[in-house]
């Protein structure tokens, strides 16, 4: 019996994982929402959807410690899976054959390719420096201690490192919506398995054999020697 006939789909993410992630995406669209107005002027109007300036400036910390909670989860359930590896190193060498789609001629691929485990490393450091500095900046906490040299070069580094996480984000929602079945996974959980091997032909194959070892156990407790006759 083939793969496909006996489990049409295979887990890629758990309610978990994916439940996390979207706190974390939400999280960061909301911390993005209230930080512009403090950027430029321009934005001021976005205020009105955290109650006005006041409200936005006291909810806007808060929100970025549940988010920075919710990635630490996220972090760590990713961190073995987003590893760098020698392989990884030669698919962003290829960069233009993964986009002109030649998938034929890129190095296997495991459950995530090189570039979202760029993603992962980039929003861990970003938010990593967001944190720092969004404390030492944070009114009326922790600023009143902070020199007010340290503390414009942080509110500086804030906006810059914001600019790269928001930037990273793009690419990370573009990239979700350019690969078809991408998106649908961190919605259901679950792939196909042809989208495995096509996508990610390494991580289909451990897949593969995950699932032959199963079936085989299962065989051998099912066989009638193993079967207990009814009284």
């Amino acid at each position: 019996m083939s793969l496909a006939k006996s489990d049409p789909s295979l887990q890629r993410y758990s309610v978990w994982n994916r439940l996390n992630h979207w706190l974390v995406a939400i999280s960061f669209v909301l911390l993005v929402l209230s930080g512009l107005p403090f950027f430029h002027p321009f934005f001021w109007s976005l205020t009105a959807l955290f109650g006005g300036p006041t409200m936005t400036r006291i909810l806007h910390p808060w929100i970025g410690l549940f988010m920075t909670l919710m990635f630490l989860f996220m972090a760590i359930a990713f961190f073995r899976e987003s590893l760098i590896r020698r392989r990884d190193i030669q698919w962003l060498r290829q960069i233009r054959d993964v986009l002109a789609n030649r998938d034929d001629k890129l190095p296997p691929v495991g459950k995530n390719n090189a570039g979202q485990k760029l993603v992962y490393w980039i929003m861990l450091g970003c938010i990593a420096l967001l944190l720092i500095s969004g404390l030492l900046i944070w009114q009326p906490y922790f600023a009143g201690a902070v020199p007010i040299t340290l503390r414009r070069l942080a509110s500086l580094g804030h906006a810059g490192v914001a600019f790269l996480a928001i930037l990273t984000l793009i690419i990370h929602v573009y990239s979700g919506i350019w690969v078809k079945g991408s998106f649908q996974a961190m919605v259901r959980g679950r792939v196909s398995w042809a989208w495995a091997r096509h996508h990610h032909d390494l991580w289909y194959e451990e897949e593969r054999e995950k699932a032959r070892k199963h079936r085989a156990i299962s065989s051998r407790h099912d066989t009638p020697t193993n079967r207990q006759e009814s009284p």
